[in-house]
């Protein structure tokens, strides 16, 4: 599942006349750079959801051969993280599923980060496993809000510690779509799921040994836009 519908207001003016999933760095759209990720790690199938200049949004996964993507229509209205997953659980299943947000790209350390997510992915003992990526290993980690992590790799998710956290959610995850079946329909966050999750500790945390970016805004974008070329090479 990946998440693409947002307006992406921070950034704005990049977003006044495309998506956000559709805005460049370094030669590529987010999205794509995502696609590209999940192909890599074998997955076949995606459902996207689109709701901002959804009608480019379709015109532009479209021309994407190497792996099936469903479209899951939000145009009557924005359903948050958890109201976006739910709102296309006919098309989802019921296995476990892997939900990505378009604004998260890294830099591979010397283990594909998808590899460490899946690996780690233990339905007995999790409901969800959130990749997460350790303090100083990346652009966009402001703030001491974030995840503290026990040895056995459960999380608690903490706003405003001290000290603060020593990671944070790179926006990559592995779930079970049935922890969603008692949401109602219409928008709601993800966050107070993870909570209840936490409470009963089945919040689960795989942590990467890349190089994590988050693309919020167009400073943002530029900084990753150079990390990239850097890493490319001549």
């Amino acid at each position: 599942m990946v998440l693409a519908a947002g307006i992406g207001s921070r950034m704005r003016p990049l977003t006044d006349t495309r998506p956000k999933a559709l805005v460049e760095v370094a030669g590529r759209t987010l999205i794509d750079r995502v696609l590209d990720r999940l192909v890599e790690a074998g997955i076949t199938r995606a459902v996207v959801n689109v709701h901002h200049f959804a009608d480019a949004m379709e015109a532009h996964l479209a021309r994407r051969k190497d792996l099936e993507i469903v479209i899951s229509d939000e145009r009557a209205g924005l359903l948050d993280s958890g109201g976006g997953i739910r709102h296309a659980a006919a098309h989802l299943g019921r296995d476990p599923i892997l939900a990505a947000n378009i604004d998260s790209l890294w830099i591979e350390g010397d283990r594909p980060a998808l590899e460490t997510l899946k690996a780690a992915w233990s339905p007995a003992r999790m409901d969800i496993l959130l990749l997460l990526v350790p303090r100083g290993r990346g652009i966009g980690f402001e703030g001491p809000q974030g995840f503290f992590r026990d040895a056995e790799g459960r999380l608690t998710h903490a706003v405003a510690p001290d000290p603060p956290t020593p990671y944070a959610n790179v926006g990559f995850a592995i779930l079970n779509p049935a922890i969603l079946d008692a949401e109602p329909d219409g928008p709601f966050s993800i966050v107070p799921i993870w909570h209840r999750l936490q409470a009963k500790g089945r919040l689960y945390g795989a942590v990467m040994d890349g190089f994590w970016m988050h693309v919020g805004d167009p400073a943002a974008r530029d900084a990753t836009e150079a990390r990239l070329n850097a890493a490319s090479g001549p």
